[in-house]
């Protein structure tokens, strides 16, 4: 038998940033996410939230652990976008770094393509 859990959501993910301005504008103006949070912690950092509007889970745009880097992850982050297609598209024209195409392989995996933030973390989009 497993452990007894008492956890009840999945809260916030975090990607380590370097510059957390450039970043806030990038998952709110290019993907289109809101901010949620933003409050100074520690005297010298800020803890920056941003999510999909009226959904639970976050993506915490923060600074590294001491000594930690920055830029170049795989985030393990999936986002979903009803209309992929459009979505994919209106990237494209903004200028995101995205796969040149939505890839389709067939079920059970759904239509899906990647994404790269200005600091190179890839995060993967699914319809």
């Amino acid at each position: 038998m497993g452990p007894t859990t008492r956890i009840d959501k999945i809260a916030t993910v975090v990607v380590p940033v370097g510059d957390q301005e450039q970043m806030v504008r990038f998952y709110t103006e290019r993907l289109g996410l809101e901010k949620r949070v933003d409050v100074e912690f520690g005297g010298r950092y800020r803890w920056i939230e941003v999510g999909v509007e009226d959904t639970p889970t976050t993506i915490a745009l923060a600074p590294p652990p001491p000594g930690g880097s920055t830029g170049g992850r795989e985030t393990g982050i999936s986002l979903h976008a009803t209309d992929i297609d459009a979505y994919h598209a209106e990237l494209q024209a903004a200028g995101v770094d995205v796969d040149p195409e939505v890839s389709r392989m067939g079920d059970p995996v759904p239509p899906l393509f990647w994404l790269r933030d200005p600091e190179g973390n890839t995060l993967m989009v699914s319809g």
